[in-house]
């Protein structure tokens, strides 16, 4: 049985994948400073203070989060991730995207011309419901289904 939730598409597209799911703010950051100082080719969370990404590939993940943390250097280093395509494939939130996640994705988009799908507003029901691993399903209307 699948269970859909209707989000905002911030940045519209589609997408299915593996889901990798935190339920504290994820510091983006901390988060990917170690891969992008050492020129890695796929990032591994190096924020020890997330205990459900830590040491997790965020790469080509759907990324299921409440929201955004951090220094004002956050967008520049999630454009930077997006750019050096080592960042999730979708950033997915169940809260409203902070002004810092939204100007990293769309910089990239914009300036780089290399697109994650985001999608906001999932409400807190979908980070209740996803599980590491879970196959979902994300529309460019802003739609996401949990196989």
């Amino acid at each position: 049985m699948s269970t859909t939730f209707r989000g905002r598409a911030v940045l519209a597209g589609d997408v299915t994948g593996a889901a990798l799911v935190t339920r504290h703010p994820f510091n983006t950051l901390a988060s990917f400073i170690k891969c992008l100082t050492t020129g890695a080719k796929r990032a591994v969370c190096s924020d020890q203070d997330n205990t459900d990404l830590y040491g997790k590939v965020l790469t080509g993940t759907l990324l299921c989060l409440p929201q955004t943390i951090g220094s004002t250097v956050a967008g520049l280093i999630l454009e930077t991730a997006i750019h050096k395509d080592v960042a999730p494939a979708a950033l997915l939130f169940s809260e409203s995207i902070d002004t810092l996640a939204a100007s990293g994705a769309i910089l990239a988009d914009v300036w780089v011309g290399k697109r994650i799908v985001v999608v906001d507003r999932l409400g807190p029901e979908f980070l209740a419901a996803v599980r590491d691993g879970q196959e979902l399903w994300v529309h460019a209307d802003g739609t996401v289904t949990i196989a």
